[in-house]
């Protein structure tokens, strides 16, 4: 490209970003704003007469209640344990209402916890029940009963709550609940019966989320919505699929455990495992309208009660963070293993594969022993930046190899690159005598063009693997690194727009950098230096065939300094440590082959001395 096209180029781009930037500013980002207003004031508006007819009707279609409203609606049980907070509904005996005592929204720790499970009642609800069912059986506990717990019970790690309820039929039921220090509450169901004639029940527990919540990644590499593990298979079902759905999904299974699951959150119904259950999937509209229900429910087989006899269920139910090693430990009742590959006894109880909550993906064999490793580094460096940097070197040492027959064959193209310019002015208008004399240059130089890119195509499933790892691990999220990264899963919060924060004024007022769309512009520093380390690689690289594709890759490195912008820190400390590694084993071998790069071009025209006024 000779300077005036250069310059053309740079013309062409600097009002093509200047229109759009324009038309942002003082078209689309008015009318957004407009938009916007319109629209809170229509739920402000909607949110009045909500709150009008919840009054007046309660229950009404579409009607949410504020939150402590719809908390009040039953009396209650605290739960109060070093990871949770929150109570128990006694009207259903519902866990209802739960914050994650170690998670907050923000990294500020003053700002909110983050909140699982929501009442009935109020906008997006989240809750779990168990229970029983059983054929023309009157008298059964739902969702309208109210059970009696002792005064001032509180349920802690060390002091379980009995709830009882007696149905004046002849059916007493005793419900212990009990949870660990982390998020696992132990069901223990009892039943009864004090009549004459033997009873038929059945258990069964609901997981149940009221509405879509809005708090999603709504990224393909995540998994949101129903999961399951029943039958020994897994059960996916991302929330726009499960809606679609007119029938529910139904599986038979002898144990197993069923639940919703967010990016980093999980509610789960674990049953006895070794009981048959059926486990079921299904998004129910009510009849009057409102927002959908998702459900995933489980219902096992019947049991008879005696006269005089009684019957106990044991079940269980995670609500909590889906943290790998706990999930773990939950997942065997003996001996959990240290790591993904050591080797484990199994136990009749043991959760089956619970650690399948987090969406590790169809290459769950790279991802698990490379998130294995991520963890190992992170306990001893003390830090999920410096082990991600630690993984990275690891990753790429076990490709080194590969690497450098890649690299090897590029630098030979890269010198041999003059003699293929000299064989394309003689022989350019002949195509087919061009490539015999290029084939032949080829071999005479022991030179295999596939070699350059065959070994980075091989490498493409283990960083896809550790793209997931370092997106769905709850590891990642608001872990802090260097300076001014507070959260690996975030994005940069730097911005060039500020000169990374010399100029103090507000980038959100722009939409394009940080309003509307979500700040497309928003540029930071470490985008920035990951743009320069891919520049700097993809110049290492030898130039491609025809004029067209080398212009595209010129600007391969601008446009992905935008587009990755917008992921998250961890992410492109990855990439830009890998970018550096790739650029220094690219130096390394130039140097040996005695290739011309950029660097010691660089180092040259900035160590050359400038000469000095004559006179």
């Amino acid at each position: 490209m000779d300077r005036d096209e250069l310059r053309n180029w740079v013309v062409f781009a600097a009002l093509a970003v200047g229109i759009l930037i324009v038309y942002q500013v003082f078209v689309y980002g008015p009318q957004s704003a407009r938009r916007t207003a319109e629209l809170r004031a229509q739920s402000a508006a909607q949110a009045q007469m909500h709150g009008a007819a919840a009054a007046a009707t309660p229950g009404a279609p579409g009607a949410f209640l504020p939150l402590g409203q719809a908390a009040a609606a039953s009396p209650r049980v605290t739960v109060a344990t070093p990871s949770l907070t929150g109570s128990i509904a006694l009207r259903g005996a519902r866990i209802d209402d739960l914050y994650l005592r170690r998670y907050h929204m923000t990294t500020d720790p003053k700002s909110p916890l983050v909140e699982l499970f929501r009442p009935e009642g109020a906008q997006y609800s989240w809750f779990a029940e168990m229970g029983w069912t059983g054929a023309n059986v009157p008298g059964l506990p739902d969702d309208h009963t109210l059970w009696t717990a002792p005064a001032g019970a509180v349920l802690t790690p060390s002091t379980p709550v009995v709830l009882t309820y007696d149905n004046g039929a002849g059916l007493k039921f005793t419900r212990t609940i009990s949870v660990d220090p982390n998020y696992m509450f132990s069901i223990a169901d009892a039943v009864t019966n004090a009549g004459t004639a033997p009873v038929s029940l059945a258990p069964e527990g609901l997981v149940a989320q009221v509405g879509k919540p809005q708090a999603l990644a709504n990224s393909n590499i995540v998994h949101e919505g129903a999961i399951g593990m029943l039958a020994h298979n897994l059960v996916l079902d991302k929330y726009a699929d499960w809606k679609k759905k007119t029938e529910p999904t139904t599986v038979a299974s002898t144990g197993g455990w069923l639940g919703i699951t967010e990016k980093y959150w999980l509610s789960a119904l674990i049953p006895d495992q070794t009981q048959p259950i059926t486990g079921a999937f299904q998004v129910v509209t009510p009849p009057g309208g409102g927002p959908e229900v998702y459900e995933a429910s489980y219902t096992g087989a019947d049991r008879t009660i005696a006269p005089g006899a009684s019957i106990t269920q044991n079940s269980r139910l995670f609500a909590g963070a889906k943290v790998v090693p706990l999930l773990r430990n939950y997942e065997y009742s003996g001996t959990p293993p240290k790591y993904y590959w050591s080797p484990v006894t199994p136990h009749p109880t043991d959760i089956p594969r619970f650690d399948q909550a987090v969406d590790w993906g169809h290459l769950f064999f790279f991802t698990q022993p490379l998130f294995d490793l991520l963890a190992l580094f992170t306990l001893k460096l003390g830090s999920v930046g410096l082990a991600i940097l630690a993984l990275t070197v690891v990753v790429r040492g076990v490709f080194f190899p590969l690497a450098n027959k890649s690299y090897e064959s590029m630098s030979k193209m890269k010198k041999i690159q003059p003699m293929v310019e000299e064989l394309k002015k003689k022989f350019g208008e002949d195509q087919t005598k061009l490539q015999q004399e290029t084939m032949a240059l080829y071999q005479r130089e022991k030179i295999n063009p596939l070699m350059g890119c065959l070994p980075m195509l091989i490498q493409i499933p283990v960083f896809y693997s550790l793209y997931k790892v370092l997106t769905v691990t709850i590891e990642m999220r608001q872990a802090p690194f260097f300076g001014w990264i507070h959260d690996l899963s975030a994005r940069d919060p730097s911005s060039i727009w500020t000169l990374f924060g010399l100029i103090h004024w507000n980038p959100a007022l722009v939409p394009l950098i940080g309003g509307y769309l979500d700040g497309p512009l928003h540029i930071g520093l470490l985008p920035l230096i990951y743009g320069f380390t891919m520049w700097l690689s993809t110049s290492m690289s030898p130039p491609a065939g025809d004029p067209t594709t080398q212009r595209m890759m010129q600007f391969l490195p601008l446009i992905f300094t935008f587009t990755l912008a917008q992921v998250t820190v961890g992410l492109l400390i990855y990439w830009t440590w890998s970018n550096l590694l790739t650029i220094l084993q690219q130096y390394v071998i130039m140097h040996r082959f005695k290739v011309e790069n950029p660097i010691d071009n660089l180092v040259t025209r900035f160590a050359k001395p400038k000469p000095r006024p004559s006179g």
